[in-house]
């Protein structure tokens, strides 16, 4: 069982409660992005059994005509084992789920899988036009020849600042310079692209930035946010009518990802120590 202090973080250990957590999202007027916790599998079988995981969860919320997505890992799903592996469960995934007409977004995990990550989506996405999605990370120094590769596949971005700790060789070295390539990378989205532009972000400035670009260019976008994290915020945003899609996380490997939740930002460490201690 989830303690209540990690329960804010991820929906339960089953896919059903995941799904009932994405039916309180629409009722508050958002859509949710479901994720299986599950990273860095080495050996082929529990990565398929994996994608048979999101390949079941298509159909489930298609059969509760809920208003949500699939989001996946690509070391989840095979990129360790190898490229052909993860591309395969990636394409069975996708081919599930577009014939239940749910989209599916690709995570983005460290700079040595970018290649083989944006290879599988643009083939994916070839196929199933504006049914898949790909986080890209502002703080790689490649960011901007991928966004222009993209430009003309029939995918959807999700810009993220980047959560891996990368090497200075291949990504930028400080806060305010990630933030200023985020801001670019917007901008350049906003302009060029018609086919899903996602704000991944918390940061109140890189919201504003979207909003007014949106009202430049006219281009539509969504908004992007954990579960757990500014839900007051995700709400309201929600009520402006802005569109929201809040990170599902479920699964019984939830451990790490709350213990990285927990470390990411100070107000979330507060939340679990109140809740140890009972204030």
């Amino acid at each position: 069982m989830i303690p209540p202090i990690a329960s804010r973080f991820v929906a339960g250990t089953s896919a059903s409660g995941a799904l009932d957590h994405v039916s309180d999202c629409n009722r508050d007027g958002m859509g949710g992005i479901l994720n299986l916790l599950g990273e860095h599998y080495h050996e082929p079988e529990p990565a398929a059994e994996d994608a048979d995981e999101y390949c079941h969860l298509a159909s489930q919320l298609a059969e509760r005509d809920l208003n949500g997505t699939i989001s996946v890992k690509p070391s989840q799903i095979g990129i360790d084992v190898g490229p052909d592996a993860f591309t395969a469960n990636f394409e069975r995934i996708v081919e599930a789920a577009a014939a239940e007409d749910v989209f599916v977004w690709c995570d983005m995990e460290d700079h040595t899988t970018t290649d083989t990550t944006l290879d599988a989506v643009e083939s994916a996405a070839r196929d199933h036009p504006d049914g898949v999605g790909v986080a890209i990370q502002a703080n790689l120094t490649r960011t901007r020849d991928d966004l222009e590769r993209l430009a003309d596949v029939p995918a959807a971005v999700r810009m993220v600042k980047g959560a891996y700790d990368e090497p200075s060789s291949v990504a930028l070295d400080s806060k305010a310079a990630v933030d200023e390539a985020y801001e670019d990378h917007l901008e350049f989205l906003f302009r060029e692209f018609d086919h899903g532009v996602a704000v991944g972000s918390h940061d109140t400035k890189m919201l504003k930035t979207a909003v007014d670009l949106h009202k430049e260019y006219g281009t539509p976008f969504e908004i992007q946010m954990l579960m757990g994290v500014r839900e007051d915020a995700q709400r309201e945003l929600a009520e402006k009518g802005y569109e929201v899609n809040q990170y599902v996380p479920y699964g019984d490997k939830w451990m790490q990802y709350f213990y990285r939740r927990v470390r990411e930002r100070k107000e979330n460490a507060l939340f679990a120590l109140r809740a140890v201690v009972g204030v």
